[in-house]
């Protein structure tokens, strides 16, 4: 898995060719990554919500890559969601851009490490990376897989009381 990770990050960079994107429904890719089996095995103690709006939103993706990122994005805020906590994945648009979020209830990120949660092997705290097994590579993965379809992501986080991570994505 490392591997391959590293090896994404190395052969992707800048936008994605235009003819390797599709029509992508963002609703249906939602419901799909929350019935996920690893995600469903790592939400048994927290409440997992989604809010879609009636009507479908449709953007032109990589149907793999940014279900890649939007499943790296729910399972971090799992991972870091003490046991009876919540996460939201909310979908709505806002300024002729779809926008995914992922807000949680869990142990938030520092206002010192906010800056470099992006980087590559970047870890928060290493004892508690050593917990939940990641290798610093997500958030990296996530971030250059939306850049690569024109979008940005952000985070916004209070230490003790959780984050919310957004993608913007072209509409």
């Amino acid at each position: 898995l490392l591997i391959g990770n590293l090896l994404f990050l190395a052969r992707h960079s800048g936008r994605l060719a235009s003819e390797s994107l599709h029509p992508v429904e963002l609703n249906q890719m939602l419901k799909e990554s929350l019935s996920d089996q690893t995600i469903r095995s790592i939400t048994r103690h927290l409440q997992l919500n989604l809010e879609l709006p009636d009507s479908a939103i449709v953007v032109y993706a990589n149907r793999e890559l940014l279900h890649q990122a939007i499943v790296n994005l729910i399972t971090n805020a799992c991972k870091y969601t003490p046991a009876g906590g919540w996460v939201k994945v909310r979908l709505f648009t806002q300024f002729r851009q779809a926008i995914v979020q992922v807000e949680d209830t869990g142990i938030g990120i520092s206002e010192a490490d906010l800056p470099h949660i992006f980087e590559r092997f970047y870890r928060v705290n290493q004892a508690r990376s050593r917990e939940t097994g990641g290798s610093g590579l997500g958030l990296a993965i996530a971030q250059q897989i939306i850049e690569a379809h024109g979008g940005r992501l952000t985070v916004q986080s209070q230490l003790g009381k959780g984050s919310i991570f957004q993608i913007m994505l072209p509409n």
